[in-house]
């Protein structure tokens, strides 16, 4: 059971990221674009501002998310402090009584920074649909998957090490420094970043892409083709006409 620790609190932060960040999208796009045609730029945009406030919202699920995935596990850094948690509930509790609340905000500024990541895959997503659909009336399900999966790889891939610094800092289990400062989540993104170069080389930026590929990529070509189900079954069932058919 391993494998599948921490997989009730992945499924409810995915849930609440995903509904938050889809709504905001969607309800600024059908604001700005206003029944115009969208373009890649305002895509980019659209997805940044959704990005900024899916992080300020969900951030705090996502720190209790990372350590309660990553409790159990054991580490060959004997800095790490170890953790113990009953439940979501829980872990919310101790993290406010030992470190304050500003800890569940812990990794929101390479989160800020990963907004790109979103944004991307919504750019890439959107460019290649608008493509497709020039040639053919409606996207098929294996459309919806294909391209879903090859803008998140994209997005993944040029979003990589930052991701990995986000997790690091989200744990907020590991001493930085002999003194025992535990990590910040701003000033020390770069120092991070330079530590795993030095460790691992410039390919260590990259360390578990595969893994992290396999898990995203999949996890978005679905999401995508749900997302286009629902969206062509809601305003089937409102009785409107939708512009982007399957």
């Amino acid at each position: 059971l391993a494998p599948y620790r921490g997989w009730f609190p992945v499924i409810s932060s995915l849930c609440c990221s995903n509904f938050v960040y889809f709504y905001t999208f969607n309800s600024l796009k059908a604001l700005w674009v206003k029944g115009q045609h969208s373009t890649t730029g305002k895509d980019l945009v659209l997805g940044v501002v959704a990005g900024v406030v899916n992080v300020l919202l969900t951030t705090p699920l996502w720190v209790v998310n990372t350590r309660l995935k990553l409790q159990g596990a054991k580490f060959r850094n004997e800095d790490i402090v170890p953790t113990n948690y009953k439940g979501i509930i829980d872990a919310f509790h101790q993290i406010i009584r030992d470190e304050g609340v500003l800890a569940l905000w812990n990794g929101t500024f390479p989160s800020l920074l990963l907004v790109f990541n979103p944004a991307i895959q919504f750019m890439f997503y959107e460019g290649f649909k608008r493509k497709l659909l020039k040639k053919q009336l409606q996207l098929t399900s294996l459309d919806a998957f294909v391209i879903g999966a090859i803008a998140k790889a994209v997005a993944t891939t040029l979003t990589y090490p930052l991701q990995t610094v986000q997790s690091i800092l989200r744990f907020g289990r590991h001493r930085l420094n002999p003194e025992n400062r535990t990590l910040g989540s701003l000033r020390n993104v770069l120092y991070l970043l330079q530590q795993r170069v030095r460790r691992f080389g410039l390919m260590g930026l990259y360390k578990g892409l595969e893994a992290k590929l396999l898990q995203t990529v999949l996890t978005a070509a679905l999401m995508f083709l749900v997302y286009e189900k629902l969206t062509a079954a809601t305003f089937t069932v409102m009785g409107l006409k939708h512009s982007r058919k399957l």
